[in-house]
């Protein structure tokens, strides 16, 4: 099993790559359509924020408690949740949007930093939903950006 420091650094490799992914992309093309269909760069960065917002609100909240959603509670599918997190970004700042995501890495390694051992380490303690055998410890926090997301924007970047 992981130690905190391990996810911690985990965590701190992650961002660190993640600086190097807009450096490669540069900011003269997060707003061009293409890395995730009509989806700009920027769109991603923000539909990636808002999961990841979601995730450390729940940690926050504590074991087996689930906070409310931000989006809509009539939002069922992750299709209506994603169109609606895109309408609510798609209009902002490139700035404001990087600024975020860069927040949600920083409280994400605060909450692990500061969270009681047994709440990181007791499988099953935050009741994610097919996790219930996984410690906190043990999730894949940027496994979703790495499986669906990552390719895309590597072909892109390939192709450019």
């Amino acid at each position: 099993m992981k130690t905190r420091d391990e996810l911690m650094q985990e965590i701190q490799d992650e961002r660190a790559a993640w600086h190097a992914l807009l450096e490669e992309v540069g900011e003269d093309r997060m707003e061009e359509p293409g890395p995730m269909g009509d989806w700009t760069f920027k769109d991603l960065a923000a539909h990636l924020m808002v999961w990841q917002e979601r995730l450390n609100e729940r940690i926050e909240a504590g074991p087996n408690t689930h906070p409310p959603t931000p989006w809509p509670a009539s939002l069922e599918t992750d299709d209506e949740i994603n169109a609606w997190i895109y309408a609510q970004h798609r209009d902002r700042p490139l700035r404001d949007v990087l600024t975020d995501v860069d927040r949600s890495y920083e409280r994400c390694a605060e909450l692990i930093a500061t969270m009681p051992e047994e709440d990181l380490m007791t499988p099953g303690r935050f009741g994610f939903e097919g996790m219930e055998e996984t410690p906190l410890v043990e999730l894949s926090f940027f496994g979703h950006f790495h499986e669906e997301h990552e390719p895309s924007i590597r072909e892109w970047l390939r192709s450019r």
